[in-house]
């Protein structure tokens, strides 16, 4: 594996304003997390959190070092559950989408 993975990774439902206001990003995630283990979506969310995210409010996409309840994950098109969650591990150009389900009211 090369020393980083292209990713396509998007933002919708209101989420996108936590991301300077910006729906896409193309970014190049690090190939290995911190403990040296093949990147995973766990390891972009917090890549995201630290390095992308512009707003300083985590809490309304990170609950307990996942993302929250009511984003949706979608790994090229497919939900995540089905892909292993927060375990997937990433290949180059993989696309991620988050969509926020929570609407106020």
């Amino acid at each position: 594996m090369g020393d980083s993975l292209p990713l396509s990774v998007e933002f919708t439902g209101g989420l996108e304003m936590l991301f300077s206001n910006q729906r896409t990003h193309s970014i190049h995630l690090p190939a290995q997390n911190e403990t040296g283990q093949p990147a995973d979506i766990a390891f972009l969310v917090r890549h995201l959190c630290k390095e992308v995210m512009t707003d300083r409010r985590q809490e309304m996409f990170v609950l307990d070092h996942t993302v929250r309840p009511g984003i949706l994950v979608l790994i090229n098109e497919a939900d995540w559950e089905l892909e292993g969650g927060a375990d997937y591990v990433l290949r180059p150009r993989d696309q991620v989408l988050f969509v926020s389900t929570l609407h106020g009211g």
